[in-house]
């Protein structure tokens, strides 16, 4: 090993020599629940999603858990990121080896290895499988690519768990936010549910505000991860398409349309939209119904982030926006569109719920037919935060309910308090000048 990879090695596991310490971060536990919970077991851990959207964060926090709450050694925690241009050629059983050797490990020794932006390695998927065969070897990895994960995937069946990082939501934002919601102020919830529809959840803007940081972001996915990448040399005819994929946001998108205005030929259409589909920048919905008909029917596009669709398309048509919001929260529910006779009815999900989406609006008398005539195991009515919350608490008790389909309509009255129900902030100080919360050390023992 040259000089120059052991100082990289010790720069990025700072605790083989020092107290390791994430002041003021905040814990998002119900993602961070599911780190822990996969510890356990032997399969290779993934996270994906849009990039800075915390993955990294929530690596670094899973090392601090396993030193405090699991008493695992310092020198048994490997964490790396494989897009460093010192470590390209290097093959991960080298990377861990060399590892090893630093600190004397035995190659019987259990050791637990972070390694962020796994897909920059070649045939990573192989090599992730050689050192899930060997044993001894706990791994946790991340991308911010979905499609070659996907490629990828063959090589792991069976030997992976995947964890998708999604953007804050409204109960996240509102502790990152530092905004408790009391009991006598619930009357301050929709407007600050509705500044969280401006703001959206990329943890950092969050916090900062900064709208140039958006920019940068989307910039960098377009350049580094579709431009870069897949050798794209039309930077602003990319740039032109996203900004089109962000007024449909919500709405059906016409491949041949897109291309037309764009005066591109329709294939190049197809492949840009399944690349900004890749990079988690959209998410692409189906419509319900047999294979033909989902084949032949354009599918609905929504943003992965709310902040980034208004701030390229403004903050108009309030209610698109919520159904946005609504879709990024089922979207783990496999969510399809259903329509007929042009009556559209926004999303059924794998588990047989239909849902309308309504930000304090009612269905059309023509809708409301439809709507009922539809067979589901289950009806919701979504129209306000207060239903989406009220949804989240009932669902999983409809689940195991007779098969006999069922109107749920979330109440208005029934409000409950945002702010605390999450259960998620680290601690309840709220002094210090620390950029992601309060100055103290995470409550580990809530993590089992």
């Amino acid at each position: 090993m040259t000089e120059k990879i052991k100082q990289l090695y010790f720069r990025y596991n700072p605790w083989w020599r020092d107290r390791f310490r994430l002041p003021g971060i905040l814990v998002r536990d119900a993602i961070f629940q599911k780190l822990v919970d996969s510890y356990s077991s032997k399969d290779v851990v993934i996270l994906t999603g849009l990039r800075r959207i915390g993955k990294t964060t929530l690596m670094r926090l899973m090392i601090q858990f396993l030193m405090k709450k699991r008493s695992i050694a310092a020198d048994h925690i490997f964490y790396i990121s494989l897009d460093e241009y010192a470590l390209r050629g290097i093959l991960l059983p080298d990377l861990i080896d060399e590892y090893r050797a630093i600190h004397k490990l035995k190659s019987s020794e259990q050791i637990t290895v972070f390694l962020d932006e796994i897909t920059a390695l070649p045939d990573y998927e192989i090599q992730l499988k050689n050192l899930y065969d060997m044993g001894g070897v706990k791994v946790y990895a991340s991308s911010s690519s979905a499609s070659v994960l996907r490629r990828g995937m063959a090589h792991l069946t069976g030997r992976k768990k995947v964890i998708i990082v999604p953007s804050l939501d409204f109960s996240e934002y509102l502790q990152f936010k530092r905004i408790d919601i009391s009991p006598l102020d619930l009357h301050l919830q929709r407007s600050f549910f509705e500044d969280f529809m401006k703001t959206g959840g990329i943890p950092e803007f969050v916090l900062s505000g900064d709208s140039a940081y958006l920019h940068q972001l989307v910039d960098d996915i377009i350049c580094k991860d579709i431009a870069a990448v897949h050798g794209i040399k039309q930077l602003g005819v990319l740039k032109d398409f996203f900004m089109l994929l962000m007024e449909r946001a919500g709405k059906s998108v016409s491949i041949n349309k897109m291309a037309k205005v764009l005066q591109i030929a329709p294939d190049t259409a197809k492949r840009y939209l399944d690349l900004f589909d890749e990079t988690y920048l959209i998410h692409l919905v189906s419509r319900h119904g047999k294979l033909n008909e989902q084949l032949r029917s354009p599918k609905k596009l929504y943003a992965s982030d709310l902040g980034i669709r208004v701030l390229f398309t403004g903050y108009r048509d309030i209610g698109s926006i919520f159904e946005n919001y609504v879709y990024l929260k089922i979207s783990h529910r496999d969510p399809k569109f259903i329509i007929r006779d042009g009556i559209e009815i926004d999303f059924f999900t794998a588990d047989r719920t239909l849902i309308e989406v309504k930000y304090y609006a009612h269905l059309r008398e023509s809708q409301q037919k439809f709507f009922d005539e539809c067979k589901a195991d289950r009806k919701l009515v979504i129209g306000s935060v207060e239903d989406l919350k009220e949804f989240d608490e009932k669902l999983p008790d409809l689940e195991f309910c007779a098969n006999e389909p069922q109107a749920f309509y979330g109440s208005r009255e029934n409000i409950v308090n945002l702010g605390r129900s999450a259960g998620m902030v680290v601690g309840e100080d709220q002094q210090g000048d620390f950029p992601y919360g309060a100055a103290v050390e995470p409550d580990w023992s809530r993590y089992e």
